[in-house]
């Protein structure tokens, strides 16, 4: 690519909890860069991934889903969806057609403050009405789709499935055509910002989403202490410590015999490995910490606040 036929925009995908959007994020780049679980408010920071294609460079900037603000790890989460805002060259609010086909009233509930932030905004706008896989009769998207247009009357409107990826090809050229001439800003191999040992961390939490219930993942965090490569036996050696918020929850995340620790870290390794390339192992510590959501100076720690 030359600077001269060169599109490179930063994109910000945001929207309410739940919205797919880091399903969405993966799909676009055709690999796993953000952690993907049913549960909303997985993602607690800003992920970025990185798509560079003929012609082009697409900085997506996936964030955490907005909500309303709770304790200091909420509104943390919230400040990193409008940094994100303001960094944008285009902005990508992803929503769930099918939540609210069935319950239209919780669109104003959910978009209200974004709606009105973004009124008057003149950068190019496109709305992804996202799980259009959930209904087949897509006559009943007719009224969101009135709504959507009265809230954003200059947005571009793109019904999606996330999951099934139909459509995939013309909404990356959606995206592409709305970017602002430039050079790319990373080389064309990288995919994300984020670095292994966040990614692994990531995968870690990830796997306590999936196997955890009720509020307990929410009370969960990843450290990872070390990451030492191990030449002599071509492994990387990860000592990760799971922090929970209550004595309780430490003994959900073990398990009977240890066996839900066990069962976590082998489906995390795995993926590890993958993300890697190459043998890894992955050792497991849990550890009460109390109110840590509150604390800034371990959020801070956690990679979960600004410095």
């Amino acid at each position: 690519m030359t600077d001269m036929d060169c599109r490179c925009g930063r994109v910000a995908l945001m929207g309410p909890p739940n919205a797919g959007k880091s399903t969405l994020l993966n799909a676009l780049l055709g690999q796993k860069v953000t952690i993907v679980t049913p549960k909303p408010q997985t993602t607690r920071n800003q992920i970025v991934g990185i798509l560079t294609d003929a012609g082009a460079q697409i900085i997506f900037m996936d964030t955490p889903g907005l909500t309303q603000v709770r304790g200091r790890l909420s509104k943390t989460m919230i400040q990193a969806v409008w940094q994100s805002l303001g960094q944008a060259d285009v902005i990508l609010p992803v929503l769930d057609a099918h939540l609210y086909i069935r319950h239209p009233e919780f669109l104003d509930r959910d978009l209200a403050p974004v709606a009105e932030a973004l009124a008057s905004d003149e950068r190019p706008m496109i709305v992804v009405a996202n799980k259009v896989d959930l209904f087949s009769d897509k006559s009943r998207m007719l009224p969101l789709l009135a709504r959507l247009h009265e809230m954003w009357p200059r947005a571009e409107i793109f019904p999606f499935s996330a999951l099934r990826k139909d459509g995939l090809p013309e909404l990356k050229a959606l995206i592409r055509s709305q970017l602002p001439e430039g050079p790319a800003q990373y080389p064309e191999d990288q995919i994300s910002t984020a670095s292994l040992r966040f990614m692994a961390a990531e995968i870690i939490r990830e796997k306590l989403f999936l196997h955890l219930h009720q509020e307990v993942p929410y009370g969960v965090a990843v450290d990872v202490e070390s990451w030492e490569e191990d030449e002599e036996r071509g492994q990387t050696i990860i000592h990760a410590v799971i922090y929970v918020a209550r004595p309780m929850h430490k003994a959900m995340v073990i398990g009977r015999a240890g066996s839900s620790i066990k069962e976590i870290g082998m489906e995390a390794r795995k993926e590890i490995q993958e993300l890697l390339g190459g043998k890894a192992h992955l050792e497991l510590w849990v550890k009460v910490r109390e109110h840590w959501s509150e604390d800034p100076g371990f959020l801070r720690e956690l990679g979960l606040m600004a410095e």
